[in-house]
């Protein structure tokens, strides 16, 4: 198994944001931090038509990203991608979204968010590489009960 079906296990399981790296206007890359899901071979994230993020995608479809908690035990993947923005998807990514991250559409940050969805855009990532990194092993010693933590976590 090859690409992020070989870490759909990971990718359905963990519930953070994802880190997206892109260049700006002015050349400079810029770290932001997305919810995502993983959908047909991809990474979606949803986002306004308005943000910066959208332009900077639009002007450099190239981009890395990394899904990796920061508390132990340290692992996750990274890679580097190619973005499209998906205007036609991104009431249903939000959607799905709302449901991953917050349980539903019945709070008050979902309903904030719906209620400002008209422009909504999916952001869809498609891997060129990726990689994933476990240091469980070098830090057995340092945390209790590593071992129970990376079966349960890592991919």
């Amino acid at each position: 198994m090859t690409g992020l079906a070989a870490y759909q296990e990971f990718l359905d399981r963990i519930r953070i944001p994802m880190r997206l790296a892109c260049k700006t206007g002015s050349g400079w890359p810029m770290v932001l931090s997305l919810w995502f899901i993983y959908l047909d071979g991809a990474l979606y994230c949803a986002t306004r038509n308005g943000a910066r993020v959208v332009s900077y995608l639009t002007g450099n479809s190239k981009c890395a990203f990394e899904i990796a908690a920061d508390q132990p035990p340290y692992c996750g993947i990274r890679g580097q991608a190619v973005a499209s923005i998906e205007k036609q998807r991104g009431c249903e990514v939000l959607d799905l979204l709302l449901e991953r991250y917050l349980g539903g559409r019945e709070n008050n940050l979902a309903q904030q968010l719906i209620k400002n969805s008209a422009d909504e855009v999916a952001i869809r990532l498609d891997p060129v590489s990726i990689f994933s990194w476990v240091f469980s092993k070098r830090m057995k010693d340092t945390v209790p009960h590593m071992d129970r933590l990376t079966i349960k976590i890592c991919p």
